[in-house]
């Protein structure tokens, strides 16, 4: 049953990694393939969307390095409750 859910699961994943014959039209050259929709309307989207990116990246940073090493020392902070 685990094998089987594995491979439903696969091939569902490997259907919605590519665009549709219909969208793929609609895309610019570098998506083609890639993305479903209409593409970018205007170089703002980019601009967006590399912003999004950014701030992602940067909060997976601190998110990783703060569950890591999370720099409180204090005995009685709240972490200590749910440590202990």
């Amino acid at each position: 049953m685990k094998k089987l859910s594995c491979i439903i699961i696969l091939l569902f994943l490997q259907s919605v990694a590519f665009a549709c014959p219909v969208c793929e039209k609609n895309q610019p050259k570098f998506l083609k393939g890639i993305s479903h929709g209409t593409g970018p309307q205007s170089n703002w989207d980019y601009v967006i969307v590399w912003a999004t990116v950014i701030v992602v990246l940067i909060t997976l940073f601190y998110t990783i390095k703060w569950l890591i090493k999370p720099g409180e020392k204090d005995e009685t902070h709240i972490k200590r409750m749910v440590i202990n």
